[in-house]
């Protein structure tokens, strides 16, 4: 039986996965990534990692990896890898390939994580959709026919960038006001002094300024996907990222402002949808880069 290998590769952890074509993992993994997170210790680390998930029949076909940062359009070259050290034009893929003889595609560690959703999780029954990240930062992945998105250059998706306030607080991109700024784990950080688990638990608990924040959360967050749904109007929004576990108490607030600002006609039975594949949807994402680029290969 063919299978592909797709692998998460992080600023502390590189998680791997052997997959068949139905989306069945036989044999996952995790080792650390190297510190200093060298290029050329992350390739002897993947490399060793790899070895160690292909059987002795070589039943592999392909690898995929996501990358924290944007790979060019053709998913050879690590452009820039955030938390990973002197990552500038990395040539990963041809490396790779060197190394093992495989194919190998690269894709940016959001939009991996989206096609993963697409591919396994709670975006399976949807072909245009798009997936938000509500971490450190807000990372995106824009599904359309059923595939990912990254326009000319390999960096479209950057959603958490787009801005919806003018004069808002700086964004390490150099926009202002961006989405990010508002509805990521800093803007928590920075509004109220709390991590997000704190901020949920005081609004469990009833507490009236908790309550508030979350729900003046859920209208920045619905702000900012009511101009994503007018541009792409998606079956489905799928969010995702550590700060969805307080969903329950800024959802409300994202849906009743996408009805307020969007017209039905653009909104019609769109699905907002908690991501279900938590930390594995890089990894899965990553397997189904793989396998279309082997089917591409065998064909």
């Amino acid at each position: 039986m063919i299978q592909v290998i797709g692998i998460d590769l992080g600023g502390t952890a590189i998680k791997l996965g052997r997959f068949s074509e139905d989306g069945f993992c036989h044999q996952s993994l995790t080792v650390p990534t190297p510190q200093p997170a060298t290029p050329e210790a992350v390739l002897a680390a993947l490399t060793d990692a790899i070895l160690q998930l292909n059987p002795a029949e070589n039943a592999v076909s392909a690898i995929g990896i996501g990358t924290p940062g944007p790979a060019d359009a053709a998913g050879r070259i690590a452009r820039v890898a955030i938390n990973l050290k002197n990552w500038h034009n990395v040539p990963l893929a041809d490396w790779l390939e060197a190394k093992t003889r495989l194919p190998t595609i690269l894709a940016n560690d959001a939009n991996c994580a989206g096609l993963g959703e697409a591919w396994l999780g709670a975006g399976k029954h949807f072909k245009n959709l798009i997936l938000l990240t509500l971490g450190t930062g807000v990372g995106g992945a824009v599904i359309l026919d059923g595939k990912l998105f990254t326009g000319h250059l390999g960096a479209a998706g950057e959603l958490g960038l787009i801005a919806i306030n003018p004069d808002g607080p700086e964004c390490n991109s150099g926009n202002r006001g961006s989405l990010e700024q508002y509805v990521s784990v800093q803007a928590i950080r920075r509004d109220t002094g709390l991590e997000p688990l704190e901020l949920a638990n005081l609004a469990k608990s009833g507490d009236a300024k908790a309550l508030e924040y979350w729900q003046n959360y859920g209208r920045y967050l619905g702000i900012g996907l009511a101009s994503l749904i007018y541009v792409l109007t998606p079956e489905a929004i799928i969010i995702g990222g550590g700060i969805s576990a307080g969903a329950e108490f800024f959802l409300p607030a994202v849906r009743a402002e996408i009805e307020r600002r969007v017209l039905p006609s653009s909104r019609e039975d769109l699905q907002l949808l908690l991501a279900k594949l938590g930390n594995q949807a890089g990894m899965a994402g990553a397997a189904k880069l793989a396998w279309q680029l082997a089917l591409m290969t065998n064909n």
